[in-house]
């Protein structure tokens, strides 16, 4: 079984990254997770959600969050706790105003294709992601700093789009265009016809010439004023791969997100890094376990048929039968991941009857976690 409280209470832990496929509860868990570090552990925590359904702020009784630390009133402990979510065309200027003159910046700012990669390019959000824990971790504020990865079609992409867009941005593509950038006051696209031929001829028409005209520039403005995108990338990845980085993967007990967990746990393992547990979330369970879903339903049948009076015995003894094969479905499923992952230890976190909306459904959450390690 997972110990909870031993990981959030190991001074080495420094790092909690909760990741897993979308809908299982991973802003649920980051934010419970920082609460108990907070109020049982005494540690000084932030939680960073990229959830923009803004679920995290509510459950922390915060009316808004931002790309600034807020901190959260009401708790108990020694322990203390900030919240943020990420804005990553904010995180982005940030990020160009620390490598860049003032005057370049602004360059920068207006360029239009930045203004879009900033804040719709594919990648963006998990490298900024990636990015501000970098810059969260440098500062040494914090004890602890829980991470709610990004909601994506596959959780891998938290690893791998901020690679692919550093990839991009240091490529030798956007280098080439930064030759016609550089062509003082000749005609940009004369220049690229008379050394790149065809090749430019196609460029701009996949791009367009606007696109084009952006992009030079945009590159260009980078240009020995700040740039290793991809050493950016590179050097956080390394960041996650420390012993002070714990992940932490959320699934429900369904077949998709156990298969993806299953997924992401073997990624995890190539990638080397450190893959502290599985929190399965919404687990069913009875408190009349020896009594099986074929005799509750057999006794059922039998009192409605020769004991009416007992119509609502019958009717609990159905409800019980449905819950038994919910639960027989459940264990099934998460047996997969375990028969497969025996090494992996793993928290199980009771369906709740409400949804979670308050510090006190968090510290029930956490309170829930930290009872299946005793």
């Amino acid at each position: 079984m997972l110990d909870v409280d031993a990981l959030l209470a190991d001074p080495g832990v420094r790092i909690v990254v909760c990741c897993g496929s979308g809908g299982v509860g991973k802003t649920t868990t980051a934010a419970a997770l920082a609460v108990r570090a907070a109020e049982e552990h005494g540690r000084r925590t932030v939680v960073l959600t990229i959830d923009p359904a803004r679920r995290l702020a509510q459950s922390l009784g915060l009316t808004e969050l931002d790309n600034t630390p807020r901190p959260v009133e009401g708790l108990s402990g020694d322990g203390d706790l900030h919240a943020m979510m990420l804005d990553m065309k904010r995180t982005f200027d940030e990020v160009v105003l620390s490598h860049t003159a003032p005057e370049r910046a602004k360059e920068i700012f207006a360029n239009p294709f930045y203004q879009a990669m900033s804040s719709t390019f594919s990648g963006t959000q998990e490298y900024m992601a990636m990015e501000k824990l970098s810059q969260l971790r440098a500062t040494d504020r914090w004890d602890l700093i829980v991470v709610d990865t990004p909601p994506s079609r596959s959780a891998l992409d938290f690893l791998d789009a901020p690679a692919r867009l550093g990839r991009f941005l240091d490529g030798k593509m956007l280098r080439l265009l930064m030759v016609p950038a550089r062509a003082g006051g000749r005609s940009m696209f004369n220049l690229v016809t008379a050394s790149f031929g065809v090749f430019s001829k196609a460029v701009q028409k996949i791009l367009g010439a606007q696109l084009l005209t952006d992009l030079s520039g945009f590159v260009s403005a980078l240009d020995s004023t700040f740039g290793g995108f991809r050493e950016r990338a590179d050097r956080t990845y390394r960041v996650l791969q420390d012993p002070q980085t714990a992940f932490l993967v959320v699934a429900a007990p369904e077949p998709d997100a156990v298969r993806e967990a299953a997924y992401f746990a073997e990624r995890l393992g190539a990638e080397r890094m450190p893959l502290a547990g599985l929190v399965l979330n919404r687990v069913h369970r009875s408190e009349l376990p020896e009594l099986s879903a074929a005799d509750s339903a057999e006794a059922a049948e039998k009192l409605s048929a020769e004991h009416a009076e007992h119509a609502l015995t019958a009717q609990a003894l159905q409800v019980h039968a449905l819950l038994m094969r919910q639960v027989a479905r459940e264990t099934e499923v998460s047996t997969g991941f375990t028969d497969e992952f025996p090494q992996v230890p793993v928290a199980y976190v009771p369906a709740q009857p409400t949804d979670v909306h308050d510090l006190v459904g968090l510290r029930a959450i956490g309170a829930a976690l930290a009872a299946r390690a005793e």
